[in-house]
């Protein structure tokens, strides 16, 4: 099955992105995650298909997401998490340089 997604990113965190349906636009997002997302910055449209690659994520999980919850979050990857927080713990290491 073909679906028409839109893309969307959060402000609030690097590498998370919300896809959803493209005639439901932000209809189908929960309350709490809109607050936990913020305000989501539109970044393509794009025709999904069971052939389609896509870099993190099969994408039929994205469509089956689509179609069963209307939206599908993309979490950064746990290696992000530790290169966004590596500068404050050189800051605080007690190493002597």
């Amino acid at each position: 099955m073909n679906v028409l997604a839109s893309i969307y990113k959060s402000p609030k965190k690097n590498d998370m992105y919300l896809y959803l349906l493209k005639a439901d636009r932000l209809s189908k997002v929960p309350q709490a995650l809109s607050t936990l997302f913020g305000k989501p910055e539109h970044v393509m449209d794009i025709l999904l298909t069971p052939e389609r690659q896509l870099a993190r994520v099969e994408p039929w999980q994205v469509i089956e997401a689509l179609n069963t919850r209307g939206f599908y979050l993309q979490m950064p990857t746990p290696e992000d998490d530790y290169i966004e927080h590596l500068p404050d713990e050189l800051l605080t290491r007690n190493d002597p340089a």
